[in-house]
């Protein structure tokens, strides 16, 4: 066990009791790692390791990593002013949290023991162990860390942008902080005819998302006494409404319950705001396309890894996804890089929960490869999705690279639970903020291991 593991978890238990401890800013912070910031601009943009991107991957192995080799040793390449903890926007979607619940400021939530760039990476030369940022500068690496996540391309789909950005509009999107604070009032003008809800044919992070919104929507015009009224329609082009045959099994059951309509093999391919039409064809039978009128449309966008990162073609393989071993996360053709999240090639469900599990692996890896050592540690495809079903209920779905389910507790977790939304509203976020970003959570692996020595009957 990491030996700080402890420290946090007493820290944690703190936070735990302390009222509005989130709410409080830190402006001399904020202030202090602003300044670093800036000196780093000033200095000679070499590092022992470089790590590109800030989001959920990049902020725990900067952690890890620094506090690992110490002060000035990892460089952080992070554009945005904001950390955003997206697996919240779901809920901010269904008027469950705020969107000022869901970020911090970039600069407060990076290790201390890390110089932070506020620039992008616009150049990635591996064969010369540099990387070009935004504001003209190239930074030599010794061992380059990509954990970049994935771009949302709304533009891909012709008309969306149109309708997304149509004021008072009746499309909306949970995806990106730009569009999700209206998916709450599309749903409160939503009175009656087709509520739609979309899924890319692409791999996307956090799956499980366009349908969570669609049943928290189906639960929201039931308190409302709309349901009757109201048609909920679920479109994804996968073969089925989930990839893990056992949790599929269970939502399958909820969709029906529901009477919710489940339309497989399809994706949405335009949409005519003017007249509130969806344009969807089936991936079957390419060139063959339908249509459906809707009063409210959510619409999940396609996802690329970044532009910059894509264009190196010695990085990534065929789709623009870093071609790493899916076992140890390192690169198959250079030894000194590696990638962690959404942006890697590594066939996991892309969330959070993958980057959590992977984060041990890179780190020990990592640091076998920079002792000149050969990495041992494997990633076995871990990743989990909350899938909530409601105001109050969730099924928590945990499972590998082979589809099957790696559960952490000692219940059937197939099953619509209220404890498990209340972990997914109110525990996993302080779990994320105060505990994964800052190096110590290497996800649910050790509680599974404690769990399974108890003998339970799941029910």
């Amino acid at each position: 066990m990491n030996c700080r593991l402890p420290v946090a978890i007493n820290h944690f238990r703190r936070l735990l009791i302390q009222p509005g401890h989130h709410a409080q800013a830190a402006s001399s912070s904020t202030l202090t790692r602003y300044l670093s910031t800036t000196r780093v601009n000033n200095e000679r943009q070499e590092c022992q390791v470089l790590v590109v991107g800030g989001g959920s991957g990049g902020c725990a192995m900067a952690a890890k990593l620094s506090n690992s080799l110490g002060s000035n040793k990892v460089i952080v390449l992070e554009p945005e002013d904001k950390h955003y903890y997206q697996p919240m926007l779901t809920l901010i979607g269904g008027g469950m949290k705020r969107l000022d619940q869901c970020y911090k400021k970039m600069g407060d939530v990076l290790p201390k023991k890390a110089k932070w760039i506020k620039e992008k990476a616009i150049e990635f030369r591996p064969n010369e162990n540099t990387v070009s940022t935004s504001g003209g500068k190239s930074i030599k690496y010794g061992y380059l860390l990509i954990a970049t996540g994935l771009q949302l391309k709304y533009e891909k789909i012709p008309g969306l942008v149109e309708a997304l950005e149509t004021p008072d509009g009746n499309v909306c999107s949970i995806y990106s902080p730009k569009y999700v604070e209206h998916v709450y009032k599309v749903l409160q003008n939503t009175k009656k005819g087709n509520a739609v809800f979309s899924f890319p044919d692409c791999p996307i992070k956090c799956a499980g998302a366009p349908q969570k919104i669609a049943y928290i929507s189906d639960h929201y015009f039931r308190k409302m006494g709309r349901r009757n009224d109201v048609n909920v329609i679920y479109n994804t082009p996968l073969p089925s409404i989930f990839g893990v045959p056992h949790y599929a099994k269970a939502l399958w059951k909820v969709a029906k319950q529901r009477d919710i309509k489940v339309n497989l093999n399809c994706r949405l391919v335009e949409v005519k705001s003017k007249n509130n039409i969806a344009v969807f064809e089936d991936i079957q039978n390419p060139g063959k396309f339908f249509e459906i009128e809707y009063s409210m449309l959510h619409a999940t966008p396609p996802m690329t890894p970044p532009d910059e990162l894509m264009r190196c073609k010695e990085l990534t393989n065929d789709c623009g996804f870093v071609d790493v071993d899916s076992s140890t996360l390192q690169h198959k053709k250079f030894s000194n890089v590696f990638a962690i999240g959404d942006s890697s090639s590594t066939p996991n469900s892309k969330t959070a929960a993958a980057a959590a599990a992977q984060s041990p692996v890179v780190f020990h890896n990592l640091m076998s490869v920079i002792k000149g050592k050969s990495p041992k540690e494997i990633y076995d495809g871990y990743s989990s999705c909350p899938i909530v079903t409601g105001y109050s209920t969730c099924i928590l779905a945990e499972f590998d690279y082979n589809q099957k389910p790696m559960e952490t507790f000692p219940l059937d977790q197939a099953k619509e639970r209220y404890t498990m939304f209340f972990m997914k509203k109110e525990f996993m976020p302080l779990l994320y903020w105060e505990v994964m970003l800052k190096g110590y959570w290497n996800g649910p692996a050790l509680l599974r291991k404690l769990f399974s020595i108890i003998k339970f009957n799941k029910n």
